[in-house]
């Protein structure tokens, strides 16, 4: 039996053009004129029962579709699929990330990465994805790096996802990879960091060199304006603004900049400037500069060198000699 267009695209047009031969067989196709369809270059096979009901390009939206139907009952997808359409991840990824139970026999599949677990995450939406927190977790349980585990705690959370989300999802995933960092992270957001710059910063600059502690993200109103600053050593009028595209993903503009230099030039205040160079390959020189800045500002505290050729020591020298 054949089916009329319109009933064929009530289900596909839920399913970004996407069916699977089961659910026309539901209603009333035969095998016959769904293998016509497929063989007259109408549509598309995606994978083994799951058809794409057109000719045209196969988007990541139809791809991902695909690769949930393709996975069967309990099957999500997660990691940066999930992240794509939680929209803390821009671009959709070239492979689609699908979680299914360990038990489950899944033939491989081109273009689909596969993730098994005993207790699978739980998931929502259409498509199915992993909830937000758990989409977090299992990004950067999968990290390669503490900056890149702190992109995707910063990104979630800039994209609005709240942080005991993320404790939720961690505290049912007992055994896990980077555990601690994620569990330190939380904090470490809470606190005010945005960006993995600012959390090297936080870090490799000030504590291992024993800065002050900086305020984070502090917002003030100065003569009418709202201006923002990374970070602000409170009652020594010294800001640190951390720049670039993983510092500030939208950027401040040339206007706020220039804004912002005004008024601080009003009212004294020195504004120290790093990019990722300064902060990761030079932290020593960094943290001198700094205390530098500091110590003009009648700071009395006593940074500490990280080793025998820290730049810090050449700073303690020379403050010492003066």
């Amino acid at each position: 039996m054949r089916l009329e267009p319109k009933v064929v695209l009530r289900i596909a047009s839920a399913q970004a053009g996407v069916v699977t031969t089961r659910q026309l067989e539901a209603l009333g196709a035969d095998r016959a004129w769904i293998a016509r369809q497929v063989n007259s270059g109408r549509w598309q096979r995606l994978h083994a029962g799951v058809l794409l009901t057109h000719s045209g390009p196969v988007l990541w939206r139809a791809r991902a579709w695909a690769a949930m139907l393709h996975g069967g009952v309990g099957a999500a997808l997660s990691h940066e699929s999930a992240a794509h359409l939680q929209e803390f991840r821009a671009a959709s990824p070239a492979q689609v990330d699908l979680i299914i139970p360990h038990g489950r026999r899944l033939e491989p599949a081109p273009g689909i990465r596969l993730h098994r677990r005993v207790i699978v995450a739980p998931a929502g939406g259409r498509p199915r994805r992993t909830w937000r927190g758990d989409t977090v977790v299992d990004l950067v349980a999968a990290a390669r790096s503490d900056d890149d585990a702190v992109g995707w705690v910063c990104d979630a959370v800039r994209a609005g996802t709240r942080l005991p989300e993320i404790a939720d999802a961690l505290q049912r995933r007992s055994r896990l990879r980077n555990r601690a960092l994620l569990r330190d992270l939380l904090h470490e957001v809470a606190a005010g960091i945005e960006s993995p710059l600012e959390r090297r910063y936080h870090h490799d600059v000030e504590r291992r060199h024993g800065l002050p502690r900086a305020e984070l993200q502090v917002r003030e109103t100065v003569g009418g304006l709202w201006i923002r600053a990374d970070c602000i050593y409170e009652g020594l009028g010294v800001r640190i603004e951390l720049d670039g595209a993983l510092a500030h993903p939208d950027g401040r503009t040339d206007a706020d900049t220039w804004r912002d230099n005004a008024v601080l030039i009003a009212r004294g205040e020195i504004t120290l400037r790093y990019r990722w160079r300064h902060v990761a390959a030079t932290p020593c020189e960094t943290a001198a500069q700094v205390a530098t800045a500091l110590r003009s500002r009648g700071w009395t505290g006593h940074p500490r060198p990280c080793g025998p050729a820290c730049a810090v020591g050449v700073f303690l020298h020379s403050a010492v000699g003066r």
